[in-house]
């Protein structure tokens, strides 16, 4: 997905050099739409993985078997959050790309 949004962006800052067109608008509030939610439900899973992080380090503390399960949580939070960082500011880009559409189709 990570590669899928880069190219994304990077073609429609090369469309934002030439003529805009109605089309263009509407295939980019598509893909805006289709991002926010995969952020969206990137977000809930974040979430999810973070709580099971929080339970498993008060699992761990009341018994040290659980240490493993707490690490391995806490591992797929930080990428979830490194992911979905990517995921917010990617959207927001697009955000500002559609403002210049805007502006360009004036």
């Amino acid at each position: 997905m990570k590669k899928y949004i880069t190219n994304y962006l990077e073609e429609t800052d090369k469309l934002l050099n030439k003529k805009i067109t109605i089309d263009d608008i509407e295939n980019h509030l598509n893909k805006i739409n289709f991002f926010s939610h995969e952020r969206l439900v990137h977000l809930i899973v974040t979430m999810f993985s973070g709580a099971f992080a929080i339970l498993f380090l008060i699992l761990t503390l009341l018994n040290s078997l659980f240490v493993y399960a707490f690490l391995l949580m806490m591992i797929v939070f930080i990428f979830y959050i490194f992911h979905y960082y990517f995921l917010e500011n990617s959207v927001q880009k697009m955000y500002y790309q559609y403002d210049k559409m805007k502006e360009k189709i004036k």
